[in-house]
């Protein structure tokens, strides 16, 4: 492998292991902050105990995404030199941007809120978590934003060969960010729902605290909710966006290799597993529905990546501009496919919350533990789609990524620099799991409590 490819998978690595905590850090900050709202307006000792339990976890997800993004970001500067220097100008400024803002907010109020404790009013300390909740979304923004340019870019001129800022505003209102972190967001939330749900059900089927585990999935229904809709909602508008800015990417994730129209949706297909098969073995298709879903038309027309192929060629020069099909194509078949069981799974917590059922169905609580993998599978197949989607562009349209690599970088070097984050990954990560399966299969704390007064908030500082 060359010191491309090496760079390439280093980065790939990294963030996928960031990502695993990002919107689960979201997720729970915004589900402590609403059993902190309960617990404030009905001082009932439930919701307390859940802000104590569940914020332990939310902690330990945010530490560790604070180091692994911080790696991530070293290696723009390390590998990934020359793009750096190409987009400089204007992906540094959602950078900076997320970190003078986002990050100080965050991180800031989420110290005030640990140490605060028993210091300042009960409502004081309420705003802390919700400003930390905030805080943690905005930060998303910034980044989704800085990544959005890199599919659609916007807001800029070239001045000697290279972009230039023009208009931070269009960079920040960029349709693809918006729907990009729409996405995010509805993904947070399922994330950090399906966890919580997860570790209830644990709960409640070792009948530790069942009252507790139970009202704590009934907190978590609507989230959960309003993330399945909200995510298929985001995502719809998302494709509708692809077609137009990154058609290559939606066809490739179709499999469609010659424009259709109408064009069918692919339910299973198998080709070669090369870069660009050309064609598919086999493909069992609903006809008309993705004429639906990409021109809400039901015979409108979808370019296949044959003539998308040829159009490239003639604009951008001889090359190969066609992504990987088949990890294109399953990445979006395993978001799609395990959205679908997420809102089964919705329905029928729902339904088992609403009978009264959710201690006593050993079935549905095996079902929840077994879901609370299936957001971490959607993140990470929807980043490789994003990601893996746009080659072999690094700056859709602007740069390749075989350009883009630091050029007096060795393979050596990258790869020893792989073989060590590899290694720091997998220990963070264990530590990580350690303390969260410790303090899952501790369980909630006794606490008593009366009003909502400073002395009710409970003791979240870390023991390690």
């Amino acid at each position: 492998m060359t010191a491309l490819d090496l760079a390439r998978l280093q980065f790939a690595t990294t963030t996928i292991f960031h990502f695993f905590f990002v919107p689960l850090s979201i997720g729970l900050a915004f589900y402590v902050a609403v059993c902190q709202t309960l617990h404030y307006r009905t001082g009932k000792e439930v919701y307390a105990r859940q802000v104590n339990f569940f914020g332990k976890l939310m902690l330990i997800s945010f530490a560790v995404g604070v180091v692994t993004g911080i790696i991530q970001e070293f290696q723009f500067g390390m590998n990934w030199s020359q793009y750096s220097r190409f987009v400089g100008d204007i992906f540094g400024a959602p950078l900076a941007m997320e970190a003078l803002i986002a990050f100080f907010l965050e991180s800031t109020f989420l110290g005030f809120w640990i140490f605060a404790k028993g210091r300042v009013s009960p409502k004081t300390h309420l705003v802390s978590i919700w400003l930390v909740s905030i805080g943690s979304a905005l930060s998303a923004f910034f980044i989704i934003a800085a990544n959005s340019w890199m599919q659609h870019p916007v807001g800029y001129k070239m001045v000697n060969g290279k972009p230039q800022l023009d208009s931070i505003w269009a960079v920040v209102t960029n349709n693809t960010a918006i729907a990009a972190y729409l996405h995010v967001i509805f993904a947070a939330a399922l994330t950090g729902t399906f966890v919580v749900i997860g570790v209830a059900a644990f709960q409640i089927r070792r009948g530790h605290e069942v009252e507790l585990f139970t009202r704590a999935v009934k907190v978590a229904i609507p989230i959960l909710t309003v993330g399945v809709i909200g995510g298929f909602l985001a995502g719809d508008q998302l494709a509708l966006l692809l077609v137009k800015q990154q058609p290559m990417k939606m066809s490739a994730a179709e499999a469609l290799f010659e424009s259709e129209a109408p064009a069918a949706f692919s339910l299973f297909a198998t080709g070669d597993l090369t870069r660009d098969p050309g064609q598919t073995n086999r493909n069992l298709k609903i006809p008309h529905m993705l004429s639906l879903l990409a021109t809400r038309s039901w015979d409108g027309k979808v370019t296949g990546i044959n003539e998308l192929e040829r159009r490239d060629i003639a604009k951008y020069g001889p090359g190969q501009y066609v992504p990987y099909v088949a990890v294109i194509y399953w990445s979006f078949r395993v978001m799609v496919y395990t959205w679908g069981l997420m809102l089964l799974f919705a329905l029928l917590t729902w339904w088992m919350a609403r009978k009264g059922r959710l201690a006593e169905s050993r079935h549905w609580q095996t079902f929840a533990m077994v879901m609370a993998v299936s957001p971490f599978l959607v993140n990470t197949a929807g980043w490789v789609m994003t990601e893996v989607g746009r080659q072999p562009w690094i700056v859709q349209g602007l740069m390749q990524t075989k350009d883009a690599n630091s050029p007096l970088v060795s393979t050596a070097q990258v790869a020893s620099t792989l073989i060590g984050f590899t290694l720091i990954f997998t220990v963070i990560g264990g530590i990580a799991l350690w303390l969260f399966l410790r303090y899952v299969s501790k369980g909630a704390e006794p606490q008593a409590t009366g009003k909502p007064d400073a002395t009710d908030v409970p003791d979240l500082t870390l023991a390690y």
